[in-house]
């Protein structure tokens, strides 16, 4: 193994590092501003449920698309390199003025920006790019549409009668149907052994995120029925230990989402250096090294932007936590299904905004959520251009 690859994995590791302590307030910013938990609780429920995510999603789709947004010819280890660096300098910048921009779209704009320093725009791959780039508008979109529903649902479920029990029992249907839908469709052939056919399907990885999601669609669903019983301190005490399930939700999500990224970038490394031949031979340790080193970047913290994230787009109470963090979880889980890499700064803070727009469109405040959407439109563009000036660097001693 050259000295140069170790380098790269070495740089790999940290930005992973970085992106969980840069990334924590995405998981962590409404369970503390709502006090469920404290920051330092918090961070630790966050870190585990990061881990979690290795143990869940084990297609590594997002990774194989990261992987594939630099044609295969023109990858190498300088460009590797470069884009590492300029994704993890930004990353620092960005982390130390408290804004919440995009880890994985720095990465992917630094990878870009090496491969055109080096080989001109052919080099890029232009599909995962697009796709990325119109997920950084329709993540948040889906992300504040969802959180507005289930924010909604919650308060339409605190008014006595019948009608709002009637919704809960359709969406427990609704979910029921569509996770059988799943099972059924699995590609598993166990003729002879139909015993043991659905015990292999809940427990196949492909399934078992749909079937944690769906649990915890059910879960809440049965409890709305029960909202307009209580009196406001039960709800806020009930609605309070449910934002810890939705915020594991979520951290799994961001796990899963965000350390593959890193993945797929260490292992185009290693099929460069003929180490392994094809994206299907990653190595195991690479996977458990993304997660573990993502999941102490969270620990690490990151409490300018859980201030930002938290507070300062709109107040959150524990019912708006519980919908903001679901319809984030959600949004992950299919976006990551659709093997498309995904802001999960973007994510939530979309579902943020949804959970404010609730109560009125003045409840969110505007003049910080521009600030960010130019943060998100620069970060891109940004991270190729400063890819590029790193590549011309290296270039001069490689």
């Amino acid at each position: 193994m050259s000295v140069l690859l170790i380098v790269i994995l070495v740089l790999a590791i940290l930005f992973d590092y970085i992106n969980g302590f840069h990334d924590a307030a995405n998981s962590i910013a409404t369970i503390v501003s709502t006090k469920v938990l404290s920051p330092f609780q918090a961070v630790v429920w966050a870190a585990l449920f990061n881990f979690v995510a290795f143990f869940i999603f084990r297609d590594h789709g997002v990774a194989n698309t990261i992987a594939k947004t630099v044609k295969e010819e023109f990858i190498t280890l300088p460009v590797i390199m470069s884009g590492l660096i300029a994704a993890i300098s930004w990353n620092l910048l960005i982390w130390w003025f408290g804004i919440p921009s995009s880890s994985s779209h720095t990465l992917i704009g630094g990878f870009a920006g090496a491969a055109i320093a080096h080989a001109d725009f052919h080099a890029v791959n232009s599909e995962p790019i697009i796709k990325t780039v119109c997920f950084i508008v329709l993540a948040p979109l889906i992300g504040m549409i969802m959180a507005f529903i289930i924010s909604l649902w919650f308060i339409y479920s605190f008014r006595r009668g019948a009608i709002p029990k009637i919704i809960s029992l359709a969406v427990i249907t609704l979910v029921m149907v569509l996770l059988f839908r799943v099972i059924e469709t699995n590609p598993q052939n166990l003729k002879g052994h139909m015993d043991n056919y659905y015990l292999n399907v809940i427990f196949d990885t492909k399934n078992f995120k749909w079937i944690l999601l769906a649990a915890i669609l059910i879960v809440m669903s049965v409890f709305t029925m029960f909202l307009g019983s209580l009196n406001t301190a039960r709800s806020t005490m009930y609605l309070k230990r449910f934002q810890l399930v939705s915020s594991a939700a979520f951290s799994i999500g961001h796990g899963g989402n965000d350390a593959q990224k890193v993945m797929g970038i260490i292992t185009v490394a290693l099929i460069s250096t003929h180490n392994i031949h094809s994206f299907a031979e990653m190595p195991v340790w690479v996977p458990l090294a993304c997660y573990s080193a993502i999941a102490l970047g969270t620990m690490s913290g990151g409490w300018k932007i859980i201030k930002t994230m938290g507070t300062r787009i709109t107040k959150v109470t524990p019912f708006e936590g519980v919908a903001a963090e679901t319809a984030g979880a959600i949004t992950l889980f299919l976006t990551e299904n659709l093997k498309i890499p995904v802001s999960t700064t973007h994510t939530i803070t979309g579902s943020i905004i949804g959970v404010g727009a609730t109560k009125r469109l003045s409840a969110v405040r505007w003049g910080v959520t521009i600030n960010l959407l130019w943060a998100w439109i620069l970060t891109i563009p940004v991270s190729g251009m400063l890819a590029a000036v790193v590549y011309s660097v290296v270039s001069l001693f490689l």
